[in-house]
C-alpha cells in the first residue's frame, strides 16, 4: 500500500513494518514461493501500490485471477483479521484503472507484433532452430532488408524463406551456404508455430508499448493485464513474447538516470519460462537488458516458484526479494532451500532456512533496499491485503471494460497491407506470365517455320507428273530425233569430204 505522506510502499508487517523505497524499485525484484503460498497477493499489493503512486503497470495473468483488479474488493474475515493485526488505518477497498490485453483477442484487446520487430534471434528460439538453421534465418532477414521487403506475418516469412531457398545459388557468395535441408526445417517449424496459434500473434496493427504508459483521470497508473490462460498453454510462445516485450521497452524508453519512482513496472509470472531451453547468447542478452533497463526507469519483477529458476547472472541484478514458503522433501529441494536462504542478509533473530519452511499462507521472509541501495537484513512478516477484488470478474464485466477502451478502434481490427508475401506472389505471377508469353511466342514461331517449310516443299514439287504413255511417246520421239540428227550430220560431213 502506497503511503503518500512517507512516499513509500508499505508492503508487509512483522516485528516492524517493511517499506519499499520507490527510488529503489528499479533495482528490480523477485517474488518466489511454492504454489498456494501467497505470491499472487504480494504481486497485487505491489501492483496496486505502483498504480497509486502514478506508475503504469504491466502484469501477466496466467491463472485469470488478476482481472478482479478492475473492481473493488469486499470484506471477509481473513482480510479483516489482517487489517486489525497490522494496525492498518483508513483501509479502503477500491477498483483500479485496467486495460485488458490478449494475444488471441478473446479476453482483451489483441496484441500483435510483426516478424521484423520480433527479429531473427527471438524467432529462432521460438522456432527451436539449431545454429545452422538460425544462420539461414538471419540471411532471410538480410535479404528482405536489402530488397525492402516487409516481413509482417507468418505468410511473409514463409514466402521469404522459400524465395531465398529458390535463389540460394545467387546469394551463396554474398551470405554463405543456404542448404535445402535448413530451408525445409524452417518451413516445418513455421507450420508448427502456426498450429499453435502463432499466426494470430504476428500481424498489424502491431502493439505500440507507449500505449501502456497511461494514467487515469485521478493520476493513477493504468494496469495493463495480459490474459495468459490460453497463451500459457504454449510456454515457448509465452516466454518469447515476454522477452520481446522487455527488449522493446528497453529500445523505446530514453535514458532517465536515478528517479524518485519508476516510469513503468513489469511483473513476469512463471518467469522460468523466459529462460527454459534458452541459448546462452539469449540469456546473456536478457541479463544485459535487465542490468541496463533500470537506468531507463523500469522496475522488473520476476515471479516464480523457486529462485533457482532464474539464472544467477540475472538473479544478481535483483535487489528486492520476497520469499514465500518452500518445501524441502528431496535432496534437491533442500539444496534449493539453502540457496534461497543464503541469498538474504542474516537476521540474528531467527534461522532463515527454517523460517522459509515454516511460513504460512500470506507470510514471507523479505529484504528490500534502503534509500542508499543497501539490502536490509531479512525480515519475517505478513504481506498486506490487496484493496481490489481477489476474484476474477465474469466475461460480461471483462468485455465491458474492453469495449470501453479508448484503444479499441486502434487495435481491434486487423490490417493486411502489401508486404513480402504480396510482392513475391506478384513477382512470381509476372514471371509465370512472362514465361507463358515466351512459350506462346515460341510456339507461334515454330508454327510459322513449319508453314514456310511446307510452302517451300510444295513449290519444289510443283511440275506436272508424266504418265507412262507420255513417257513412252517422249522416249520414241527422242530416239527418232537422234537418228535424223545423225543422218543430217553425216550428210554434211559427206558433203565436206566430197
Amino acid at each position: 500500500m502506497y503511503i503518500k505522506e512517507e512516499h513509500k510502499i508499505w508492503l508487509a508487517t512483522g516485528d516492524q513494518r517493511v517499506y519499499l523505497e520507490p527510488s529503489m524499485a528499479n533495482r528490480h525484484g523477485l517474488i518466489a514461493g511454492a504454489t498456494g503460498t501467497g505470491k499472487t497477493v504480494t504481486l497485487k499489493v505491489l501492483a496496486e501500490s505502483f498504480s497509486d503512486m502514478g506508475v503504469p503497470v504491466f502484469v501477466a495473468d496466467i491463472k485469470g485471477d488478476l482481472s478482479g483488479m478492475c473492481v473493488a474488493g469486499c470484506e471477509n474475515k481473513h482480510i479483516r483479521r489482517s487489517i486489525d493485526t497490522m494496525g492498518i488505518k483508513d483501509f479502503q477497498y477500491t477498483s483500479y484503472p485496467v486495460q485488458f490485453w490478449d494475444v488471441y483477442g478473446k479476453q482483451g484487446l489483441p496484441v500483435r507484433t510483426t516478424i521484423s520487430e520480433m527479429g531473427p534471434e527471438l524467432l529462432a528460439r521460438l522456432l527451436g532452430l539449431n545454429e545452422t538453421q538460425s544462420g539461414v534465418l538471419r540471411i532471410v532477414f538480410r535479404v528482405a532488408d536489402a530488397q525492402n521487403l516487409l516481413l509482417i506475418d507468418l505468410k511473409d516469412l514463409r514466402s521469404m524463406v522459400q524465395y531465398v531457398g529458390d535463389n540460394a545459388k545467387e546469394y551463396k557468395l554474398t551470405y554463405g551456404n543456404i542448404s535445402p535441408q535448413s530451408v525445409g526445417a524452417i518451413q516445418r517449424a513455421l507450420l508448427s508455430l502456426e498450429d499453435e496459434g502463432g499466426e494470430i500473434f504476428f500481424g498489424e496493427p502491431s502493439l505500440e508499448l507507449s500505449d501502456w504508459v497511461e494514467w487515469s483521470e485521478d493520476g493513477r497508473g493504468v494496469m495493463n493485464i495480459l490474459e495468459c490462460q490460453e497463451l500459457f498453454q504454449h510456454p515457448l510462445l509465452y516466454g518469447t513474447f515476454l522477452l520481446w516485450m522487455l527488449s522493446e521497452i528497453y529500445e523505446m524508453l530514453p535514458e532517465a538516470g536515478d528517479l524518485d519512482k519508476p516510469k513503468l513496472a513489469f511483473f513476469f509470472d512463471e518467469a522460468h519460462l523466459l529462460f527454459d531451453d534458452a541459448p546462452k547468447a539469449l540469456v546473456e542478452k536478457v541479463e544485459q537488458v535487465v542490468r541496463l533497463i533500470r537506468s531507463k526507469g523500469v522496475s522488473v519483477w520476476f515471479i516464480t516458484q523457486n529462485p533457482t529458476d532464474i539464472p544467477d547472472s540475472v538473479l544478481g541484478q535483483i535487489g528486492n526479494r520476497v520469499q514465500h514458503a518452500l518445501r524441502a522433501y528431496t535432496p534437491n529441494d533442500q539444496k534449493d532451500l539453502r540457496a534461497a536462504a543464503n541469498s538474504f542478509r542474516v537476521n540474528p533473530a531467527f534461522d532463515t532456512e527454517e523460517a522459509i519452511q515454516a511460513l504460512g499462507v500470506g507470510e514471507a521472509v523479505l529484504s528490500v533496499l534502503d534509500e542508499d541501495g543497501v539490502p536490509g537484513i531479512v525480515q519475517r512478516a505478513n504481506i498486506l491485503p490487496p484493496r481490489s477484488s481477489m476474484k476474477a470478474v465474469d466475461g460480461i464485466m471483462l468485455q465491458s471494460v474492453v469495449l470501453a477502451s479508448a484503444l479499441k478502434e486502434k487495435y481491434m481490427e486487423e490490417e493486411d497491407r502489401e508486404s513480402a508475401y504480396e510482392v513475391i506472389q506478384k513477382q512470381r505471377l509476372e514471371e509465370a506470365e512472362a514465361e507463358e508469353k515466351a512459350k506462346e511466342e515460341a510456339e507461334k514461331a515454330a508454327e510459322k517455320r513449319a508453314r514456310e517449310k511446307e510452302k517451300t516443299v510444295k513449290k519444289s514439287s510443283g511440275r506436272k507428273k508424266t504418265s507412262v504413255f507420255e513417257k513412252a511417246v517422249s522416249s520414241t520421239a527422242n530416239t527418232i530425233g537422234r537418228e535424223i540428227g545423225k543422218k543430217i550430220v553425216r550428210g554434211l560431213f559427206d558433203t565436206f569430204l566430197k
